[in-house]
């Protein structure tokens, strides 16, 4: 983790639910603002609250916010060897926390890991290329709720 990075990682709780919420959908829109909102913000915390959380593995990065308290500034979730999410703040993006959640998920799925992310997501893409995770199927949309082509990616410690 880079120096200038004063992250620091811990499981996820249920009482995450509003702050992982936030970071989801300002991640969202400022990253993919050509998604349609399928859901609405209550809904969308619902679901972290009551699917996310408890049905996958959660990692919080916090930074220290004002008055010595810590914040999440990005989350990852797992079920097995599929990362689920990894969602940042997007005032702390370029500062190695991503780099941090994937090398959490990573420990915790040293087999290997698969994930989604859109095609038009090249931010993402990238990211997850120079990490070194290949791109091994394509998809029309169909697959997700947003009917938006998305792109299947891989990664095994053997390369």
């Amino acid at each position: 983790m880079p120096s200038h990075v004063p992250a620091r990682l811990r499981k996820g709780r249920t009482h995450d639910a509003d702050a992982l919420t936030r970071v989801f959908l300002d991640a969202r829109a400022t990253a993919l603002p050509y998604l349609p909102r399928v859901h609405s913000d209550a809904d969308t915390r619902a679901w972290m609250e009551h699917v996310v959380l408890p049905g996958t593995e959660v990692w919080v990065a916090e930074l220290p916010g004002t008055g010595g308290a810590w914040e999440p500034a990005g989350f990852v979730s797992l079920d097995g060897q599929e990362l689920e999410h990894l969602y940042l703040r997007p005032d702390v993006r370029r500062r190695g926390i991503g780099t941090l959640l994937l090398e959490k998920a990573r420990e915790l799925s040293p087999g290997g890991l698969a994930l989604h992310t859109f095609q038009r997501n090249t931010a993402a893409r990238s990211f997850y290329e120079r990490h070194g995770f290949t791109a091994v199927a394509f998809d029309d949309g169909g697959r997700n709720e947003e009917n938006e082509p998305d792109v299947r990616y891989r990664w095994s410690p053997s390369g």
